[in-house]
């Protein structure tokens, strides 16, 4: 998978950084990008970028504040008038449909594609073969979730050499003993794939926090999770007024990172009180509890 992060900003913009938005790429074969908030100005980030908008099949939303939401409205009438048609299905919390239905009824838009709205409660929002994404409750000052996002294991390599020495020849029965299936061969010879199979391959981890102070469900948000995203909106020196304001410090999110066992921290939401050196002084602060620390910049693009 790869992670691209749009925009970078807490509540407002810097002429640096834009406001929340990133982007995930499963990076599974098929022409499809996920979206994780969507800030002012989202879709003009993405003009700096390869991704089309109309290739998002979906659209994850962590919460209602302006700086995380309002890029969404002219983003889908933008995807509707270039007249594409492939699905999207937006998640978000209670409220999000009627954001959504309200903006696009106000300014008389429309989308030409189909748009599924759903507006979720913690748990699993969603799981196909590919991926489960589960949402967790935040402490922020409206209802906030993050998402944790796990790649499904995948069926371990298939011993061609084993078949191949016991005179089973490739064919498209390799790709049924692949998925662990049973299959006849022609001389009447039942072969198992499993038998065949190595260990599964773990699929990978990552977390997604939305805005949040310090909040008891951060472990198992973040749990030995491969990359954990997560806003240090202040320094550690400001911790009683970023919790005050539903926020986290450079330290608390380390700290969560070092008791979660992840293996990457990524820093993001910077108060726009904060130029680029300042951002550097930040990163230290998270980087002497967690060494496994990158700050985020918009337009930084990272393998998971």
């Amino acid at each position: 998978m790869e992670l691209t992060f749009l925009g970078t900003s807490a509540g407002v913009p810097s002429k640096r950084r834009n406001v929340t938005a990133m982007v995930l790429n499963p990076m599974n074969n098929q022409p499809n990008y996920w979206l994780f908030d969507c800030g002012e100005g989202t879709q003009h980030q993405m003009l700096h970028t390869t991704f089309n908008p109309g290739k998002l099949s979906k659209i994850f939303i962590t919460h209602l504040h302006g700086d995380h939401i309002f890029g969404l409205p002219g983003l889908l009438c933008s995807r509707s008038m270039a007249g594409n048609e492939n699905p999207l299905t937006v998640y978000g919390p209670q409220g999000i449909r009627q954001f959504i239905e309200m903006a696009l009824r106000l300014s008389c838009s429309w989308t030409a594609f189909p748009l599924e709205i759903i507006e979720i409660t913690a748990g699993e929002v969603f799981c196909d073969d590919e991926f489960r994404v589960t949402a967790y409750p935040l402490t922020h000052p409206v209802e906030c979730y993050g998402y944790r996002i796990e790649q499904q294991a995948k069926p371990g390599a298939l011993d061609a050499m084993r078949l191949k020495a016991q005179g089973i020849m490739p064919g498209p029965w390799f790709q049924q003993l692949k998925r662990g299936e049973t299959v006849t061969l022609s001389d009447g010879r039942v072969i198992a794939g499993r038998d065949y199979l190595g260990p599964a391959q773990k699929g990978k981890i990552l977390a997604i926090f939305g805005d949040t102070g310090p909040t008891p469900a951060a472990l198992a948000l973040a749990q030995n999770a491969d990359v954990m995203v997560h806003e240090t909106t202040l320094e550690a020196a400001m911790a009683e007024k970023a919790n005050s304001r539903g926020h986290s410090t450079t330290v608390q999110a380390a700290q969560v990172a070092s008791a979660a066992g992840v293996g990457r921290l990524v820093m993001t939401h910077f108060s726009s009180r904060y130029d680029e050196a300042d951002c550097e002084a930040l990163l230290r602060e998270c980087q002497e509890i967690f060494p496994a620390t990158i700050a985020a910049k918009d337009f930084f693009t990272m393998q998971i």
